[in-house]
């Protein structure tokens, strides 16, 4: 099935309607947070322990989906995501604690992973002649779940969290009539006869150390794994996946590997602070913060649903990932700049025009470039994007605010920073001095004043140096187009 016109649209829509039940969930989750926290006595902490697991496991069953859903069929990956959508709404609406809490949220966000590890090679294969179009049309889903849940959420006022909770049936119900009884595709991959030892071989063994290295960092965060384990089995897994494929794995794929780290920090990192930073501002003016987030879903939405096709028939895959660096670059310089509540709404609307692209984009060249991958590269990219941000592009942004607040009082203010800037932290990024903000509590108003006005302008830091993953990405994808260029242009490959 190469076109719409002889596509089986019906199955096409249920897969867009899967992908908003997912981020409906997550948003009513998100913004009623403070409600469940608050009934279960649960600390901030808690809580976002909590809302974590609700992206980490989604990230991990997304890959490790791809290595066997050609074998067990669409159909039963179908039916695993739906039963823990339901099991999951169902377990969360029970809860009276942390831990069903927390089971509830990871079994969720199990689904959501499953979903989208059949939604992407499905809609592929299905537009096998139009991979980039229709994934940025299917990827609009996304930021229409969340305009929809965010719109529900704030509407419903102070309806208690669990009728919110509820009416994450309602996409779940319509996407299992849409889908329930359909014929799923065989993928393009499997059709063609390409055997699954060639699958892996375009990921390769350097496509498996990344992915595997970010799945055991996050898992064994969480278990507190000590580091030779971690290295052993990092090890291990890699040896053994290179072992069975007989291949280093594609340059290319490897390069775009490497590329979504700071393309998920850039689109996914950043929205925390941006959300924050125009929050107070729009507070001010007595406008409800989950606006913003409406606000900036709805201009991803509108602009992968409409726009995404002709503009890459104006630009090329690349050409529209290198003008939405160009874009995103500028509206987070502005963002780090600007004051007022007008000034960072049209910075953020500058910064969520460019960043509208980014993902569906790259997995639609994934798709095109690498059909002998199958749902294993296409998926991995999304997968290693998901984890990159939530291991390591979070905390980056993380480190650069505390840096900030020690390095802005060590200059200004050195009895402040010898007082209270005292806590020995190490990361990955190496060691720091952070604030003590207990001792910080006991200094003099004015004293508090000068931290906390350290502290407002750190995330101005982040997002000063955020600024500049776009502008690596546009180096990358400028070298990218004149490597194509020199190929005779950009052409997607054909099984």
């Amino acid at each position: 099935m190469n076109s719409e016109k002889n596509a089986d649209m019906g199955l096409f829509w249920g897969c867009w309607i899967a992908l908003i039940a997912t981020s409906f969930g997550f948003v009513i989750r998100g913004l009623t947070a403070g409600e469940w926290g608050a009934e279960f006595g649960l600390t901030d902490t808690q809580i976002g322990e909590i809302l974590g697991a609700g992206l980490w496991p989604f990230a991990i069953s997304i890959i490790l989906f791809s290595l066997i859903i050609d074998r067990i069929g669409y159909k039963i990956a179908m039916l695993f995501g739906l039963a823990c959508h339901v099991i999951a709404t169902l377990l969360i609406l029970n809860a009276s604690n942390y831990g069903q809490m927390y089971l509830g949220t990871f079994i969720f966000a199990l689904g959501c992973g499953t979903v989208e590890a059949y939604i992407n090679p499905v809609v592929a294969t299905m537009f096998s002649d139009q991979k980039v179009k229709k994934l940025n049309v299917l990827h609009a889903g996304w930021p229409a779940g969340l305009v929809l849940g965010g719109l529900i959420a704030i509407g419903l006022g102070d309806v208690h969290w669990k009728t919110k909770v509820a009416l994450i049936f309602l996409p779940t119900l319509i996407y299992a009539v849409m889908l329930i009884n359909k014929q799923f595709p065989v993928n393009e991959r499997v059709a063609a006869g390409v055997s699954y030892r060639d699958m892996l071989s375009e990921m390769g063994a350097v496509g498996a150390l990344i992915a595997l290295s970010l799945i055991v960092m996050e898992v064994g965060r969480l278990f507190d794994w000590t580091v030779p384990l971690m290295i052993g089995l990092i090890a291990l897994g890699t040896l053994a996946y290179a072992a069975y494929s007989r291949s280093i794995g594609q340059p290319l794929f490897i390069l775009m590997l490497l590329i979504m780290m700071p393309l998920a920090t850039t689109e996914l990192g950043v929205d925390g602070w941006i959300t924050s930073l125009m929050s107070a501002s729009m507070e001010e003016i007595g406008v409800a913060a989950g606006w913003v987030l409406v606000y900036t879903s709805a201009i991803m939405a509108l602009l992968r649903f409409y726009f995404a096709g002709k503009l890459i028939d104006l630009l090329s895959p690349f050409g529209l990932l290198a003008v939405s660096s160009i874009i995103a670059a500028a509206g987070l310089f502005i963002l780090a700049g600007a004051e007022g509540a007008m000034m960072i709404l049209l910075a953020a609307t500058v910064y969520g025009v460019g960043k509208s692209f980014f993902w569906p984009t790259t997995l639609g060249i994934v798709a095109e470039q690498f059909p002998r991958g199958g749902a294993l590269t296409l998926n991995s990219v999304a997968g290693v994007g998901m984890l990159a941000v939530g291991i390591v592009g979070s905390a980056f942004l993380g480190n650069i605010q505390d840096r900030a607040v020690s390095d802005q009082l060590e200059e200004a203010h050195p009895e402040i920073y010898e007082s209270y800037v005292t806590r020995e932290e190490r990361s990955v990024f190496g060691s720091y001095r952070a604030l003590d903000s207990e001792a910080a509590s006991a200094a003099n108003q004015e004293q508090q004043d000068l931290i906390a006005t350290a502290q407002k302008e750190a995330p101005k830091s982040a997002l000063t140096t955020a600024a500049w993953l776009p502008v690596g990405m546009l180096v990358c994808y400028l070298l990218l187009i004149a490597y194509f260029k020199a190929r005779g242009g950009y052409k997607p490959q054909e099984l």
